[in-house]
């Protein structure tokens, strides 16, 4: 099992680069203790409620590099405090890896307060993502009720997501602005298909196309 430890003291006094030490040699005694192999060793002096760490960064980049099994820390509030060690205890968790403290001498024990509000976090990301997906299928369905047939108008929509589909065509912005749709549903229906693009995008473009054509003197600002 691969493991990260990671120590935090809350100032740059000289005097904290002693708790520092301490705190790796303990979590190095830890990881043996638990037959762990640490890849890394993240140490940082800054305030527990700043998530704007360098520490913490290298932290996260590591575990998306590498393959990481475990963070070792001496107890939860070295992570960080309130809001901000809820925040990295979640995206830990959503990287599968496990979390193993001094204080527990094993794998952390989340308070009851600190459970429910992870558990929160979670359910309310799935129902960002089912919202996203919701309108995506809402905006495709309209799309094809007012007569838009994908399969012939987009181009290469079976090869891979290369550079020539992160620009959507305008040539189908257009057509789904005169279909009747919103800003907002043409860009969920091309996020469908794979191009990167948003509402502000789509009206951009659709903006420019107006005023690019020969009897648009004046061009009205389009409701978004």
């Amino acid at each position: 099992m691969n493991a990260i430890i990671y120590t935090r003291v809350s100032t740059t006094k000289e005097q904290q680069e002693t708790s520092l030490k301490r705190q790796e040699e303990e979590l190095a005694s830890l990881a043996a203790e638990h037959g762990m192999t640490v890849v890394k060793v993240i140490s940082e002096q800054a305030s527990g409620y700043e998530m704007d760490r360098d520490g913490v960064f290298d932290l996260l980049d590591e575990i998306k590099r590498s393959e990481v099994d475990a963070v070792l820390i001496q107890d939860d509030t070295r992570l960080g405090r309130g809001n901000a060690k809820i925040a990295l205890l979640h995206c830990l968790y959503k990287e599968g890896v496990r979390i193993y403290t001094l204080a527990h001498r094993g794998q952390l024990e989340l308070s009851e307060a600190d459970s429910m509000v992870l558990e929160i976090v979670g359910i309310v990301e799935e129902y960002q993502r089912k919202i996203h997906n919701l309108k995506i299928k809402r905006g495709m369905k309209k799309a094809v009720e007012n007569g838009y047939r994908p399969e012939r108008n987009l181009k290469n929509q079976h090869e891979g997501n290369g550079r020539e589909r992160i620009e959507a065509p305008l040539s189908e912005i257009i057509r789904l602005r005169e279909n009747k749709l919103t800003f907002a549903e043409i860009a969920a229906v091309l996020r469908g298909f794979g191009y990167s693009i948003s509402k502000a995008t789509v009206h951009r473009r659709y903006q420019e196309y107006k005023s690019s054509q020969p009897d648009s003197f004046v061009v009205k600002r389009e409701r978004i």
